[in-house]
């Protein structure tokens, strides 16, 4: 297993920067995401399970498909991107948040969460790397459907945010989509970006 350095950078920093939307934007707000986190909020409600397990468990199965699938390289950008989003969330976490106001204004919030989200994903999955989850299962199912990887997140987050029905206000809900829908363009609109390429000697 061979890292690139500039890839190992900017899964570290991309990570980073996803971090400080979710703690800054998205834990105050009241607009979530998809995904692995919504399937773990829909399971705690109805099924009793702390997140904390079955969170665990879903990336756990989702990175070890993509390990598969992917490759060791993979893995380790993964763990780096991990890494990273863990620091930089504590670090985050001893500060007030920067923008509470957000809590009442949800389409600021959705935009500006999306934005976040669509950039520090994109970018770690670009360089080849998962930051939790949902980018795992996204890249792997990508891989093999060859489908475009934002109609992926997209078909994925919608499925959870329309089993969160149940138990969720439609209203936060709405809120919710518009955040889906835009991070994953932005995911896909980075994926066809060129980044820069490290020399050879």
């Amino acid at each position: 297993m061979k890292l690139k350095p500039i890839s190992c950078m900017m899964a570290a920093l991309s990570s980073a920067f996803l971090a400080f939307g979710l703690y800054h934007v998205h834990s105050f707000s009241g607009v979530t995401e998809g995904g692995v986190l919504g399937m773990t909020l829909l399971l705690e409600h109805w099924l009793k399970i702390s997140p904390a397990v079955s969170g665990f468990i879903m990336n756990a199965l989702c990175y070890a498909m993509g390990w598969k699938l992917l490759g060791r390289e993979f893995i380790g950008y993964s763990a780096l991107a991990s890494l990273g989003f863990s620091a930089a969330y504590k670090v985050f976490e001893q500060f007030p948040p920067l923008w509470p106001q957000l809590a009442e204004m949800p389409l600021a919030a959705s935009v500006l969460g999306a934005v976040f989200v669509g950039v520090g994903a994109g970018v770690c999955v670009r360089v080849g790397g998962a930051t939790g989850g949902d980018d795992a299962l996204a890249m792997c199912v990508s891989h093999v459907t060859h489908w475009d990887i934002q109609w992926v997140y997209l078909l994925s987050d919608f499925s959870v945010l329309a089993l969160s029905v149940s138990y969720i206000p439609l209203r936060r809900i709405g809120w919710s989509v518009l955040t889906v829908v835009l991070s994953g363009q932005i995911i896909g609109l980075i994926q066809k970006i060129e980044l820069p390429r490290e020399r050879t000697a």
